[in-house]
Parts: structure tokens; C-alpha cells; sequence
């Protein structure tokens, strides 16, 4: 079976359904009628779909002709606080939301890949569950699906990301380290107040913070393995009452990204303890007030998958067709699924000369071309492992 040319039968319903969820982006936690619309989407192809309880998810389930494994495909769906200043004639029609990191794409490509999948079913030797993700861009909606049991007697699963900084039609399907955790903290500083006249009455909890950032970035350069990428950044500072008193208080938030599971089983201490110990240097007190693991790192590590994914690729476009898309810190959760069953995440380029803007970018568009092929490879992907796993 040839799925890229039934991919390439189905572009004008890919690129249909991308126009129509452009347009009604829903923010984190939001999605109910784009969940609602993918329901009835899946359900039009005979596909059994179901809303989840807790979160605005959408699971369907494709059962094969024939008995065997279980993959599930996952495309998370909703959108950003961005003003769109794209000028499409399809721009987002909810003031103040845009489909900016490119989920709209997403949702079409699975929607796609679930079509072609519905085409094939009955020789597919086995099951496929296509899992429409809510609340990824605040990393709470894979772990609200997980708790309802979208992957019990799921094998393995298969996730993917356009990415506009990565040139188009390419597709990454790389092994190793992909992108980072996410831990987030909170750091409060204690001081006491004085006139700004009269700095030695005080304790001033600014100049103990300013410390403990500069002390918090020197961990990273002389305690951390310089092999192994490492990142901890202080985003917000508040604190002080007025230009000229001493401040008394100060609350930092910052986050840490790395690859290393043993990075991560000790820096929390080791946080703790140079924010305990910089402060009392200034005759300040400081605590890390709440430490959270946001997200864990996304590293395709499953050699069995791996494989079963690249020559996926490279058979509906060649070796010309892949490409590399560098490691990269930024995090998504997408990584919790792949910490309960075996999975791949891979990236389809977007940029090429009239695309040149990145996610995120109230200007960010995609070439429409490309989204067959992100179809073709959930398609691909799922019917190979079940083939593979027969």
C-alpha cells in the first residue's frame, strides 16, 4: 500500500481542515469546541471517537482487519495568546488567540494520517488510537490523559511537531536527546527595610538576590559536567517598595532545562543550598519556595522505534527527504508519554523563503504542502510498527 499517494488523494482535505481550526483557535485548557469538531471530524470517517472527562481531549480508535499491537498517534491542539498578524484570508476569528506554535497543523495531519488509516483498517494488524491533546503550551494536558488511561494497552506511540526553523519539506526523525526538561521554581529572599540613606541598618534583599543569580549561573559553568547541556534561568525578579527603602522582600521564578536524569535527581538540593547559603552572606534568608518538574526531557532512545520510524520516512521520500534538526532546550510534554510506553517524536520543517518566520511569531504560517507529508508519516509510522510487530 502506497500511503503517500493517499496522502497526496487526501491534501485537499488536510489543508481544508488546517484552514477551518486556523481560524477557531482555543487557548490551553479552552479547546471544547475544537474538541468537539475533531470528535465529529473522526466520527464523519467512521472513526469510534470519545471527548475526555477531565480535560478537553479527543481519543479515537482506528481496530485493524486483523489482531495485534497497539500504537497511538498524538497531535495536541491548542493555541497560544498571540494577536495574528499573519493577513490570511483564514486568520484567526478569536480575538487575543492564534494557532502561533502550529497546532492547527497538527490536528489536519492527524486528522489525515486517521483518514488514510481508515481506508486501510482492515489490514492493519492491529489498533490504533489517535490521542488530540489539550493544554500542551502549559504542559498539563498529556499528564490529564494519562490519568484517564488513554494509553493503557498502547505499545508504542508516535508524536510530531511543525517547526519553523527547520526548512521545509524536511522530516526529523533522529535519535538521542531532542529537547529538554522543563523544572520551575520559586526562590523568596528575606531582608529588612531601611532608609536608602542608611543601608547599613538594613539588610537589603535585592543586592542578596542579584548574589544569588550570578552564584546560581556559576553552578552551571564549575558544577555541572560542561558535557552535558544545562541550563537554569532566572525570568521574573520583584521585590522593593519604593526607589529609595532597602528592600525587604524579593520573589525570583526561574526554570532549569537538561537531558541528565541524574541532573536532575540532585539539583533541586543543590538549588537549595546556594540560595540558603548566598543569602546568609548578605544576612538575608532565602528559600526555594516551590519546585516543580514541569516537564521530563524528550529523548528518542528506543532503537526498535527508531528504526521503524527513519525507514518510514525514507520510504515515502527518500534519504533526500530527512533531515537533521538539532538538539534543542526548549521542552514539551509530549515527553510524559513517552516516560510510560516506547515512542519517537519528529519534526516537519516550515521554513523555506516565504515562511521564514519561527513558532510562537504572531506572523508564523506554514507552506501547505508539507502537511500531506506530516499525514503520510503518522500513517506510515503506525501501519509499519503494527507490521513490524504482527
Amino acid at each position: 500500500m502506497n500511503l503517500r499517494e493517499r496522502a497526496e488523494k487526501n491534501e485537499s482535505y488536510i489543508i481544508e481542515r488546517r484552514r477551518f481550526y486556523h481560524t477557531c483557535p482555543e487557548l490551553s485548557g479552552q479547546e471544547v469546541e475544537t474538541a468537539k469538531s475533531i470528535k465529529a471530524d473522526l466520527e464523519a470517517m467512521g472513526i469510534e471517537a470519545e471527548l475526555c472527562k477531565t480535560c478537553n481531549g479527543v481519543v479515537g480508535v482506528i481496530r485493524g482487519g486483523k489482531p495485534g499491537k497497539t500504537v497511538a498517534l498524538r497531535a495536541d491542539i491548542d493555541a497560544l495568546s498571540v494577536v495574528e498578524e499573519t493577513g490570511l484570508p483564514f486568520a484567526s476569528k478569536n480575538e487575543g488567540a492564534m494557532h502561533a506554535c502550529g497546532h492547527d497543523n497538527h490536528i489536519a495531519m492527524l486528522l489525515g494520517g486517521a483518514k488514510i488509516l481508515a481506508e486501510i483498517k482492515d489490514e492493519l494488524p492491529g489498533t490504533v488510537k489517535l490521542l488530540f491533546q489539550p493544554a500542551e503550551e502549559i504542559a498539563v494536558g498529556a499528564k490529564a490523559m494519562i490519568d484517564e488511561g488513554v494509553l493503557d494497552g498502547v505499545d508504542a506511540i508516535y508524536g510530531a511537531h511543525i517547526w519553523g526553523d527547520f526548512d521545509a519539506p524536511l522530516v526529523d526523525v533522529s535519535a538521542g536527546n531532542r529537547m529538554a526538561c522543563c523544572d520551575g521554581f520559586t526562590i523568596e529572599v528575606e531582608g529588612v527595610s531601611t532608609h536608602g540613606s542608611t543601608p547599613h541598618l538594613g539588610t537589603d534583599a535585592l543586592v542578596a538576590a542579584s548574589a544569588i543569580v550570578q552564584d546560581l549561573q556559576a553552578y552551571v559553568s564549575r558544577n555541572n559536567n560542561p558535557l552535558n547541556p544545562c541550563v537554569v534561568t532566572i525570568g521574573t525578579i520583584n521585590g522593593g517598595q519604593r526607589f529609595n527603602i532597602l528592600a525587604n522582600k524579593v520573589v525570583m521564578e526561574g526554570t532549569v532545562r537538561t537531558f541528565s536524569r541524574e541532573t536532575l535527581a540532585t539539583i533541586e538540593e543543590d538549588l537549595r543550598r546556594i540560595v540558603k547559603n548566598t543569602a546568609e552572606a548578605f544576612g538575608a534568608k532565602a528559600d526555594v519556595t516551590k519546585y516543580a518538574h514541569m516537564t521530563p526531557p524528550l529523548i528518542n532512545d528506543n532503537e526498535e522505534i527508531n528504526a521503524i520510524a527513519r525507514a518510514a520516512a525514507v520510504k515515502l521520500f527518500g534519504e533526500e527527504g530527512v533531515g537533521n534538526l538539532p538538539t534543542m532546550m526548549g521542552s514539551e510534554d509530549y515527553a510524559f508519554f513517552m516516560e510510560k510506553v516506547p515512542g519517537i517524536y519528529a519534526f516537519l520543517g516550515s521554513r523555506d523563503a516565504d515562511h521564514p518566520y519561527i513558532n510562537h511569531h504572531e506572523k508564523y504560517d506554514v507552506p501547505e504542502d508539507v502537511l500531506k507529508r506530516g499525514a503520510a508519516m503518522y500513517a506510515q509510522f503506525a501501519a509499519d510498527y503494527l507490521e513490524a510487530n504482527a
